[in-house]
């Protein structure tokens, strides 16, 4: 053990300070993509559809192409308002605070500049951090809510991530290791590794390219400080459905049975044969619980 550890340690030495920041266009930006720029970021969004608001959230290293199999069904019926979070995807990676408290700020401006004042929330592991702190900021705009196997407390925080908060030796995890072996982080999110096809590897790889993707994603992972914002989650109030993979190895399904738990108004439904990405793996089932869900009554006991 000791030697390994050694070896990060003089990397952390060599590397630490040398993780650069983006702002601004990044090539191979998609032709005809919305920018909105909101307290100096410029942050991709996707609005289509008519009716009642929906906000989706997208998870950590992940963009708004998350939703590509639940946006089709939303939109015959609702405005579906998707967009990149601060340091992912084609939103902009600047300095400073990633916390979720802080992406949630960002998104309630990009909101005001949409005109949106009222909608229902829908986010999927790390993003649900972010949509049950804009929950708390603003709970007189948030109708229901709607997570996919969320990861929003401390313990689920893996060794690489808590590592990666001590100064220098962050820099040095990321620069080695961030980039290394996508396949198979993302195939261990999987209950069925047929799905996780060449393409899909491929993008994930052309999106770790981009510029200031990797400082990024370590602000992000600093910015994840749980242990006192999950105290604050049995103050969301709203209606909540939690969407779970009984098989997820990423977010355990003990974490979702804790936070129906945590939340006075959750409701908890799980998925067989399917992993991390219930949106694609048990697509046909959780698309109809969650339109069920948000099509219910609204309780307003909770404003």
């Amino acid at each position: 053990m000791m030697r390994p550890l050694l070896t990060v340690m003089v990397a952390a030495t060599l590397l630490s300070g040398c993780l650069m920041h983006h702002q601004g266009p990044m090539p191979g930006e998609p032709k005809g993509a919305q920018f909105i720029t909101e307290k100096g970021v410029r942050v991709r969004v996707r609005d289509v559809g008519k009716g009642p608001a929906v906000l989706l959230l997208h998870g950590f290293a992940s963009a708004l192409e998350t939703w590509i199999t639940v946006t089709p069904q939303l939109e015959k019926t609702h405005r579906v308002i998707s967009l990149d979070l601060k340091g992912f995807g084609w939103t902009d990676r600047p300095e400073g605070d990633y916390s979720p408290m802080a992406q949630a700020e960002l998104v309630r401006g990009v909101l005001d500049q949409l005109g949106v004042r009222e909608f229902d929330l829908v986010a999927h592991s790390w993003g649900s951090s972010v949509a049950l702190a804009l929950a708390l900021q603003a709970p007189e705009r948030v109708q229901k809510i709607a997570l996919y196997d969320a990861w929003v407390f401390e313990d689920q925080l893996p060794s690489f991530f808590r590592w990666a908060k001590v100064s220098g030796v962050g820099e040095a995890l990321f620069q080695l290791f961030y980039k290394q072996r996508p396949d198979d982080r993302i195939t261990a999110a999987f209950y069925n590794p047929d799905l996780v096809t060449e393409p899909f590897v491929e993008e994930i790889e052309r999106a770790l390219e981009r510029p200031g993707t990797v400082a990024a994603a370590l602000a992000a992972v600093r910015g994840q400080n749980f242990a006192e914002l999950e105290q604050k989650w049995p103050g969301v109030k709203q209606p909540t459905l939690l969407l779970w993979g009984r098989d997820d190895a990423v977010t355990w399904l003990q974490y979702g049975e804790r936070l129906k738990s945590l939340l006075p108004n959750a409701q908890l439904k799980v998925y067989p044969r399917c992993g991390h990405f219930p949106m694609l793996e048990a697509r046909a089932s959780s698309n109809r619980d969650l339109l069920t869900f948000l099509d219910g009554p609204t309780v307003e006991a909770h404003k």
